[in-house]
């Protein structure tokens, strides 16, 4: 990955305009490369677990509902709990957990003190969806890690949270 990193940053550095336009906005040539990067990265990221989704023993599940197992995790929560993790309303979980319950990869559970609150927890199926999505990310952060000197690591901590706290900020609004 850095070594795409630098042919990109060579690339721009070739050119003789200190900005470049994208979408009508004049971005710095370091910005333009960190919006390719994440624009590239994102879109081979999600290219990557479709086609995994396809080819592999869980070919039932859409992204949305493996996100959704992911957010369910293996303690499992209630309606409301894993709705907010993912950002969706309830009425939209409540349909997606409908067809998990249906492909056997989840389960509803009564509270046995408060009948009205419904916690959903993963099945077998749901329990191997997730390990395997979690190796995933596993497999993907160790090779991103591994070409990245130690020194370097609070840094792109220090960028990632920037960044996930801009699109925290940003998703509240809407």
């Amino acid at each position: 990955m850095i070594s795409q990193y630098t042919l990109n940053l060579e690339r721009f550095e070739v050119k003789s305009k200190k900005y470049s336009k994208l979408g009508g906005v004049r971005l710095k040539r370091g910005e333009e490369v960190i919006n390719e990067l994440l624009v590239d990265s994102f879109n081979k990221i999600t290219a990557i677990e479709r086609n995994a989704l396809s080819r592999g023993p869980m070919n039932d599940l859409t992204i949305s509902e493996l996100h959704a197992i992911e957010a369910i995790g293996l303690n499992g929560g209630t309606m409301t709990e894993i709705a907010k993790k993912l950002g969706v309303t309830v009425g939209t979980l409540t349909t997606m957990v409908n067809r998990l319950v249906k492909k056997e990869y989840v389960d509803r559970m009564r509270q046995e003190d408060d009948r009205r609150i419904v916690k959903i927890v993963l099945k077998r199926k749901g329990i191997i969806a997730y390990k395997l999505h979690s190796r995933f990310h596993h497999v993907m952060i160790k090779k991103m890690l591994a070409d990245i000197e130690e020194d370097q690591v609070d840094v792109l901590i220090q960028a990632l949270s920037a960044l996930n706290h801009f699109v925290k900020e940003t998703y509240e609004k809407y």
